[in-house]
């Protein structure tokens, strides 16, 4: 009953607004059970063979949300089922995405990997290179997605307050782009926050944290 029990104190302290992703990353299905028979339906995966695994394995009110580095040639593995595809960081991907979701009639939803954090190994776009994806001509052909927000994570380290800065710059950035809209924009989602910071992201703005280690324990 831990994982249940932990499923219940963070989403008691959840706000209404904030969606929570359990991240069941190299996790045994019986672990991702106990998380969904305490009530928990939206869990996160980084690889999309484990998590195609794992949708084929489990109930199928189950909500797969995609959060790792994404490679282009795998992205057809999961288009038929995966909900929200986070860490997306090029137009190139975003428009395989398109390709593959239109052979299953679908419309798959993203987020654009913001880089807020200073380390060198976070992947992610630039506040100026997001609006131009945004702006571009070639997005509003793709019929078969939709741009629902972005995703950042912040730097991996004590100083909460280089952290708050972060998560900070990346809500007032959101903020100033949430005014785009078209058939395949729409800002709703702002991901940020994992099990280390992310009831400092919630007061930074967040409405999707990602929570792994607070739910299962930690990876050995």
């Amino acid at each position: 009953m831990y994982i249940a029990t932990n499923i219940r104190k963070i989403t008691d302290t959840l706000p209404d607004s904030v969606v929570l992703i359990a991240v069941s990353k190299t996790k045994p299905n019986l672990a991702i059970l106990e998380a969904y028979n305490a009530g928990q339906r939206i869990f996160g995966e980084n690889k999309i063979q484990e998590m195609t695994t794992k949708f084929e394995e489990l109930p199928k009110d189950i909500e797969w949300h995609m959060i790792g580095h994404l490679q282009r040639n795998k992205i057809k593995y999961m288009a038929h089922y995966v909900t929200l595809i986070h860490g997306i960081d090029s137009l190139k991907t975003l428009i395989e995405i398109n390709k593959q979701a239109k052979k299953h009639n679908r419309i798959i939803n993203c987020l654009l990997q913001t880089k807020i954090a200073q380390e060198d190994t976070k992947f992610g776009l630039s506040f100026s290179e997001i609006k131009s994806i945004l702006d571009t001509d070639v997005l509003k052909e793709l019929e078969n997605i939709k741009i629902s927000g972005f995703m950042g994570m912040a730097s991996f380290t004590n100083n909460q307050e280089q952290v708050k800065n972060e998560f900070l710059a990346l809500k007032e950035f959101f903020d100033t782009q949430k005014n785009k809209v078209s058939a395949n924009i729409e800002l709703q989602t702002l991901s940020m926050g994992m099990s280390g910071d992310y009831l400092l992201a919630i007061d930074c703005g967040s409405t999707m944290v990602r929570v792994g280690s607070a739910i299962f324990g930690n990876r050995k």
